[in-house]
């Protein structure tokens, strides 16, 4: 594979994830962590998470979070394969990059944990590599 084209794929398998935006204030949540931490329990007493079904009657979990500007925010979590036709997609994208991480000197493990760590907003993709 072509470098160009193993870091636009890079990109786009990153960007079908995260950053999140408040509407409000526009603050930007770069992964699922810096959304968890930089923002608050919409109530004290609660952990505002509240497990849920989708349509695909897949569970899921919902976290019901507030911006520091004070304007409520909400995002799902799952533990299940996205089934959706973007899912279909990042998945195939997921595969065609294993090979070239591979051809880079990454074992098969460890080219998976780099895909995961960039998906969940963890690693650049300028540590290939090294």
């Amino acid at each position: 594979m072509e470098e160009r084209l193993f870091f636009e794929g890079l990109r786009a398998l990153a960007a079908s994830a995260f950053p999140k935006h408040c509407g409000y204030c526009g603050r930007v949540f770069a992964t699922a962590h810096d959304f968890m931490q930089q923002t608050e329990s919409v109530r004290k007493d609660i952990t505002g998470l509240k497990q849920s079904v989708d349509d695909d009657s897949v569970a899921i979990v919902e976290a019901y979070r507030n911006c520091l500007c004070g304007s409520t925010l909400m995002d799902f979590f799952s533990d299940r394969r996205d089934i959706s036709e973007v899912g279909a997609r990042r998945r195939d994208l997921f595969e065609k990059l294993l090979p070239h991480l591979q051809e880079k000197g990454m074992t098969l493990a460890g080219a998976r944990e780099h895909l995961l760590a960039l998906l969940r907003g963890q690693e650049k993709s300028g540590n290939i590599g090294r």
